[in-house]
């Protein structure tokens, strides 16, 4: 391991935006489906992840792909790395 070299893949996840009022910034709500402790059947579960939005070109409803960076700001350590598909 030299200086500055990294090793494997950032961490991803692909969501849909929930909200994009603040500068620079989209709040992604992201699924994903895990069998119930005692029960086994599949349950949703959501997680909310804030991420940056360098050019505001995320609007609600947006499909979008987030990947995991050096901490932004406080709540931020996601970045949008690029729009899926567009909310109609």
């Amino acid at each position: 391991m030299g200086s500055g070299e990294k090793t494997g893949r950032r961490n991803a996840k692909v969501g849909i935006v929930k909200s994009d009022g603040m500068d620079k910034t989209v709040v992604v709500s992201v699924e994903r489906r895990v069998p119930h402790p005692l029960y086994r059947r599949i349950v949703t579960r959501t997680s909310s992840f804030m991420a940056h939005d360098e050019q505001n070109a995320c609007g609600v409803g947006d499909r979008v792909a987030i990947v995991e960076t050096r901490p932004t700001s406080k709540h931020k350590r996601w970045r949008v790395s690029r729009i899926i598909t567009k909310a109609s």
